[in-house]
């Protein structure tokens, strides 16, 4: 049987892969496999276990199989009930004999022996097995068995309904905040993920549970389209394969059954149809959890005290006590919403349901009358105004308001490190916000302050937050594009002008803080001057700053990291520092206006540094500094290296050199680490003081503190030029590279005007092992010195900035022009050592 049953499935595989393509239709692929399986399913039956057999044994197709959606490359769950369990070696050997032969068909087996006891019994840890026999068939075996076990089986659903249903809930809600209880993921999971196939089981299982004659959501279209998707996920794979990767979703979009050429626009009938699933499967979980509350339980609900003339409140929940009302007062979902932003409760399915019902009328009516700013105020000054906001948009009434909000719904934008559509990082980011106050994250307390501090202008941060990306995906700059359109609707509002100029000044430079951060030396004068007269008031400074933190928190779950949490909070305090007037000199002329009293040897030794080090260093640093200066032997190099907040820092000093930066980038480089921060200082002296922070990905240094110590030697025999950083680089462990998202062009950019003192080369590239070095290298051979360098990457994307001189001097036009040239060249390398 084997032989043939494999050949025919291989030859059925590819019929229904060239049909689908063609036509896209999921529903085919799944009945014809699932017929298919059948007919072997029987085959193996008859010719393995009928003869041991002939009666108390019965096989049961069950979950997808037993619902007869068998994709390409799912499993074949079976369920074999037996009157009692098998304990005969000869039983035993033909229940083998017969899963043998499945497998050799090349069908992939799930399988269960169970009595019909087994059956109704709801097991710790095996929910599964009870809630796969909700779509359970039989395919052949002993009937008047199976007749017996389901009558009892159906005694068993009706008096453990409500367990089931109770832990049917709470695994779905649990498999929900897996996802962080989205669906806008940029790759999401077609099958776990909110608005997933799960999803759609839930409902029908849930509904099966609370009325068995219900059935799944009365649009099929959505169904259609998530079974297209993984249809197609698993011909691409040749297996099991669930997530929609930006790969699958360039593939999918290109392919003939696809109206959609471009896998953004995709991408948005694809979340536009996941959240009609979704939705389903947030009312049925609504509508099961409360037929799972008692009545005292009910009685006891002390959010019910809050209704009021236009609602009531059950469960956790807002219904409309006059649905009727909607009809002529298109001032009740006004106050809905505001009554959700003061008490956050939110709105009953039944609720959202009628809202979305009417929204062309509602649109009619604001069209031509939309909410002034009093609304607007009040709805984003109220404590919950997130979840508000997020029910708007569900019920699609915030694009009632604000007809712009369409342009960004369900919006994929693909960059290096964007973990959610445009609209969903708005919300997100905006929830950021409000729960500045509960953020555990070290650091964070500290803009929890300026948030407390903002407490009148809270309202209009999250306005702006609300708009600043409203105008991606044109085509154009998008925070221009997002001001021009916050512009039009801030009128329509009628917003006074002074908060209408802040909106418009956060939306237009929401970004301008970020950019300091990745490409601004903040330690020099001029990046505080810049940022004093952009910004103006210590009001929109604090505003700006709060907007930063949660526009980056937003972007994935790692973006704010701690060490550009740090680095937002030294922006602000150096350009507060700059609004009133606190910044000075370039070079250090007089220490002791920062650090008090010192001695002439520290005095001396810190003549001629940049005078961002008064600011950068404490006077317990500098001495640190100055000490291990005075421990270099004569031509050779002082080297510290410590750990502190989760990373290392390694402290250099030595003779300056051409090519000493590049060397001990390399040599660091070397030990597998990430380099996340560096500098670099040379005093009147001549003495170069390099700083170099770095995480330590595969704990080699935390583990093994012998390994610092053979950091220190090999920086000291580097800084020296004992050995070459070129050697060391040969020499380190290759590991495999991250999985890249998308390919992007490196680029480089030569400023001259970003420094007052010094030209700026920023650097964008993919990242890899060695980028810095080779990067330094190339400033190096072109006869630069790098005056200070700063290190971002995230996400597999490098960020580099490197302040350069030449002969003490800003590059020409032409040399600008040619270390361009090199970087690029650089950032090319399939090796640094090339």
């Amino acid at each position: 049987m084997t032989t043939a049953a494999k050949q025919r499935c291989s030859s059925a595989l590819d019929l229904w892969r060239a049909r689908f393509l063609a036509s896209g239709e999921a529903l085919p692929v799944l009945r014809e496999r699932t017929a298919l399986v059948d007919d072997l399913v029987q085959q193996a039956y008859a010719e393995a276990l009928a003869p041991a057999f002939p009666g108390g044994l019965s096989l049961l197709a069950a979950g997808g199989y037993g619902r007869r959606e068998l994709f390409p490359s799912s499993d074949v769950d079976l369920l074999v009930l037996v009157r009692r369990a098998p304990q005969e070696p000869e039983l035993r050997g033909a229940l083998s004999e017969f899963l043998r032969l499945l497998w050799d068909s090349g069908l992939r087996v799930s399988h269960s022996v169970r009595t019909p006891e087994e059956c109704c019994q709801v097991i710790d840890g095996n929910l599964e097995l009870t809630i796969s026999l909700l779509d359970e068939r039989i395919l052949c075996g002993d009937r008047g068995l199976y007749s017996q076990w389901r009558e009892r089986f159906a005694g068993f659903l009706k008096t453990s309904r409500r367990e089931i249903t109770r832990r049917l809930c709470r695994l779905t809600r649990s498999r929900h905040s897996r996802f962080h209880n989205t669906i806008y993921r940029l790759e999401p999971d077609v099958k776990e993920a909110p608005g997933g196939l799960r999803d759609l089981q839930s409902v029908r299982w849930l509904q099966a549970l609370r009325d068995p004659a219900n059935g799944a959501p009365a649009d099929p279209r959505p169904i259609e389209f998530l079974f297209a998707a993984r249809c197609f996920l698993h011909f691409r794979a040749g297996r099991d394969s669930n997530l929609l990767n930006f790969e699958a979703q360039d593939e999918i979009a290109a392919s003939l059954f696809s109206p959609w050429q471009d896998p953004a626009e995709w991408m948005r009938a694809w979340f536009r149809n996941s959240k009609v699933i979704h939705a389903a499967a947030l009312e049925e979980l609504e509508a099961s959890e409360g037929l799972d509350r008692s009545l005292f339980a009910n009685f006891r609900d002390w959010r019910a005290r809050l209704s009021n003339a236009d609602f009531t409140v059950a469960r956790d929940l807002v219904f409309l006590r006059q649905p009727n009302e909607l009809e002529v007062n298109s001032g009740l979902p006004l106050r809905l919403f505001e009554f959700v932003a003061r008490h956050g409760v939110k709105p009953a399915a039944d609720t959202a349901r009628r809202i979305t019902t009417h929204l062309f009328r509602f649109a009619q009516d604001f069209t031509s009358q939309p909410p002034g700013p009093e609304f607007w105020r009040t709805l984003l000054s109220l404590p919950h105004a997130p979840l508000a906001l997020r029910a708007m948009a569900e019920t699609g009434f915030l694009g009632v308001l604000l007809p712009e909000w369409a342009r960004i719904e369900h919006l994929v934008v693909r960059d290096f490190y964007h973990q959610y559509t445009v609209d969903e990082h708005t919300f997100v980011a905006i929830e950021i916000l409000d729960g500045l106050p509960q953020a555990e994250a070290a650091g964070a307390s500290r803009f929890a302050t300026l948030l407390e501090e903002s407490a009148s202008e809270t309202w209009l941060i999250r306005m702006a937050l609300l708009l600043h990306d409203i105008g991606k995906g044109s085509g154009r700059a998008h925070s221009e594009e997002s001001e021009s359109i916050a512009a039009d609707f801030l009128s329509r509002m009628g917003l006074d002008d002074l908060s209408r100029d802040t909106v418009l000044f956060l939306i237009r430079h929401h970004l301008a803080l970020s950019a300091a951060i990745q490409s601004r030396d903040m330690d020099d004068p001029a990046t505080a001057v810049r940022l004093k007269l952009l910004i103006r008031t210590t009001e929109r400074l604090r505003a700006l700053t709060l907007l930063t933190y949660a526009d980056i928190s937003a972007v994935n779950s790692a973006a704010m990291s701690p060490w550009r949490r740090d680095q937002l909070w030294r922006l602000y305090r150096i350009t507060h520092r700059a609004l009133t007037g606190a910044l000075t000199a370039d070079r250090v002329q007089t220490p002791e206006e920062a650090w008090g009293p010192i001695s002439p040897g520290l005095r001396e030794f810190v003549a001629g540094l940049p005078a961002r080090y008064l600011w950068t260093h404490t006077r317990e640093q500098a001495e640190s500094h100055f000490a291990l200066h005075q421990a270099c032997p004569p031509g050779g190099a002082a080297v510290g290296v410590e750990r502190r907040e989760g990373a290392f820092s390694a402290t250099i000093t030595t003779p300056d050199r051409p090519f000493l930066f590049a060397s001990l980038a390399g040599a660091i480089s070397s030990f597998g680490v990430n380099i996340v921060q560096a500098e670099a200082f040379s005093n009147a002296q001549g003495v170069a003081i390099d700083r170099f922070v770095f995480t330590d990905p595969f704990r080699s240094l935390e583990l093994n503190p012998p390994e610092q110590e053979r950091l220190r030697q090999t920086l000291r025999r580097v800084a020296s030029g004992e050995i070459r950083a070129e050697d060391l680089m040969k020499q380190r462990a290759s590991r495999p590279g991250p999985r890249t998202r998308a390919a992007a062009a490196p680029q480089a950019a030569i400023d001259n005007e970003a420094s007052a003192a010094a030209t700026m080369a920023e650097v964008v590239a993919q990242d890899r092992p060695g980028l810095l070095y080779a990067l330094a290298s190339a400033i190096s051979r072109a006869g630069c010195n790098i005056e200070v360098v700063l290190v971002d990457t995230e996400a597999h994307k490098a960020i580099d900035v490197f302040h350069i001189t030449r002969e003490g001097r800003k590059l020409t036009e032409s040399e600008s022009h040619e270390l361009r040239g090199l970087l690029l060249a650089a950032c090319g390398a399939s090796d640094p050592t090339v």
